[in-house]
């Protein structure tokens, strides 16, 4: 499963590593340490938790307005749901307050490695979803 650093956390979330520090050391989200002493969030608890954030789940108090931006319609996200029928399947995105879906087929799905908790990028036209993983 992969982890994500404060900092990647942060930018996924559309907020500062303060932020992300803050809201982990009230426990409103859990981290571990690694080998080097960083702080990593497992990326199903980060996926749940931006969920939490995207539908306007308590702030805490402290913290900074949430402002968002699309550039060239690309919103980088969190997988936070992935359902595989026999040849289709749904995938949903959490990208800060925007929750994306995306009906691709199974084995894109499969290809990209998309499952809960993995960093993957939205990208709108018109009205298709399209999806990047770095």
């Amino acid at each position: 499963m992969q982890s994500y650093t404060i900092g990647q956390a942060s930018r996924l979330l559309g907020v500062s590593p303060d932020t992300v520090r803050r809201w982990a050391d009230a426990g409103r989200v859990t981290t571990r340490r690694d080998e080097n002493g960083r702080r990593l969030i497992e990326g199903r608890d980060l996926a749940a938790f931006a969920v939490e954030v995207g539908q306007g789940g308590p702030s805490g108090q402290g913290d900074e307005d949430l402002t968002y931006t699309s550039a060239r319609n690309a919103f980088p996200g969190i997988v936070t749901a992935v359902k595989l029928g026999d040849v289709a399947a749904q995938v949903e995105i959490q990208a800060g307050p925007h929750r994306l879906v995306s009906l691709l087929t199974r084995e894109a799905v499969e290809e990209l490695g998309l499952e809960v908790g993995v960093e993957a990028t939205a990208r709108v036209k018109s009205t298709s979803v399209h999806i990047d993983r770095p």
